[in-house]
């Protein structure tokens, strides 16, 4: 019933829009001699992607639950530990009362029966509680909101309304991960004792993940962790590449997540990881030609894909930057980034990926990708993800060090004003 409340709630206001396309139209065609169905198909695949991109575990709880007993670890946690570990709560989705009761300071943040009320509500973004007719906690499952959503804190913070496509750099996930009582399946893929494997899962920190670990089994890199900072799924639209390092497209990598990260249950086929000098525990688990039926992947990735595709980067606050020195930024930054960085999509139309040695860094991260290079990540919305640091790895802490590497990197020099106006300018976006 909770889902079929959703399907109506996010479907009538896109329903109302194709009857209106569909009244203006006559019994000789379509209104002014245009097609409406493309248009329909659209809303109805944004709704799709949306519902899937949400609350579609693509049948991973058989992962999270029957092999990690990951609910087990929940239904331990206080709401207070929950939020400190960077899970969101839905407020859209919390009954009136509990909204209330919540905004009034009336609920107990460490009581661990409150986290299961939340997962009842189906409230914590990114995770779907699985209960049985009693009532009781027995699986759980995860989305792609848990990592690629964060909410307005309008309620409390951490909790308030969904922001699609933003990266939670507060997640913990290797935390969350190593409290699962049961991590036997690292423990073979990896070849190491459960203290090691929460060792390494525990030192990835807020904001991070490794979707190589599984992979290569490398722990650690130059600067310390091997995990990546999470990056934003939002302002994909005309762009390439989907990760940091280039594995692929939008699809692509939603299918490689869905099949191999998040355990669901689908297909999968990428005859490059079954290169075993580069990823030898997918070359040995046949990572690269996944078929698990039924297949209960395959099917939602159109839809998600053009989800994505509709989430815009969304515009700074006007007060986040000084919006005269942002307009002498511009100029800057036509003159020194816009050769890659390409107005407006702000990464380059075509094959948008580099060697190391173009943006003066290691390859640890780029020789981990088959594409052996590094995106150039499209800079709008740039304001919402730089807590946690910027480049693939959070390496350098403010947007002055990002551009004095580049200074150095690629032999150029900035006066003090030039530098604070391209950095206002790259806040703007």
């Amino acid at each position: 019933m909770a889902s079929l409340a959703r399907r109506i709630r996010l479907l009538a206001p896109l329903a109302a829009l194709v009857l209106l396309s569909h009244s203006a139209s006559s019994k000789d065609g379509p209104p002014n001699g245009r097609d409406v169905t493309p248009f329909a198909d659209a809303l109805r695949l944004v709704a799709d992607g949306r519902e899937t991109f949400r609350f579609d575990t693509f049948g991973d709880e058989a992962f999270w639950g029957e092999t990690l007993r990951l609910h087990e670890a929940l239904a331990q946690t206080t709401p207070r530990r929950a939020l400190e570990l960077g899970l969101k709560i839905d407020a859209d989705a919390l009954s009136r009362r509990l909204a209330s009761d919540l905004r009034r300071g009336r609920v107990n943040l460490d009581d661990p029966a409150n986290t299961v009320a939340l997962l009842k509500q189906d409230a914590v973004v990114g995770i779907t509680g699985i209960f049985d007719p009693a009532g009781q906690l027995v699986s759980v499952g995860t989305q792609c909101a848990l990592c690629h959503s964060t909410v307005d804190d309008s309620l409390l913070p951490g909790v308030g309304r969904r922001l699609d496509g933003w990266a939670n750099r507060d997640l913990d996930v290797g935390q969350i991960i190593a409290s699962a009582p049961d991590l036997s399946v690292f423990v073979r893929l990896l070849g190491v004792d459960a203290d090691a494997v929460r060792a390494v899962l525990r030192g990835w920190g807020a904001g991070k993940f490794d979707a190589s670990l599984l992979l290569d089994g490398k722990t650690a890199g130059p600067n310390g962790s091997s995990a990546v900072l999470i990056p934003p799924a939002f302002g994909l639209a005309g762009i390439n590449l989907h990760t940091w390092t280039g594995w692929g497209s939008v699809p692509h990598w939603n299918a490689l997540v869905a099949n191999l990260e998040m355990g669901g249950q689908g297909t999968f086929f990428d005859r490059r990881l079954d290169n075993a000098a580069q990823f030898p525990i997918a070359a040995r688990e046949g990572f690269g030609n996944v078929r698990r039926t039924p297949d209960v992947v395959t099917a939602k990735l159109p839809a998600l894909h053009f989800y994505q595709l509709a989430l815009r980067a969304p515009r700074p606050p006007r007060d986040s930057f000084d919006a005269g020195a942002a307009r002498r930024g511009q100029d800057v930054f036509a003159q020194r980034c816009a050769v890659c960085h390409v107005p407006p999509i702000y990464t380059e139309p075509g094959h948008n990926l580099h060697p190391p040695s173009d943006i003066g860094i290691d390859a640890f991260q780029s020789e981990r990708s088959p594409a052996h290079g590094y995106r150039t990540s499209p800079l709008a919305g740039l304001w919402t993800h730089g807590k946690g640091g910027y480049y693939h790895d959070g390496r350098f802490p403010t947007l002055e060090a990002v551009v004095s590497h580049y200074e150095s990197a690629l032999g150029f020099t900035l006066s003090d004003g030039e530098r604070s106006d391209l950095v206002e300018f790259l806040k703007s976006l």
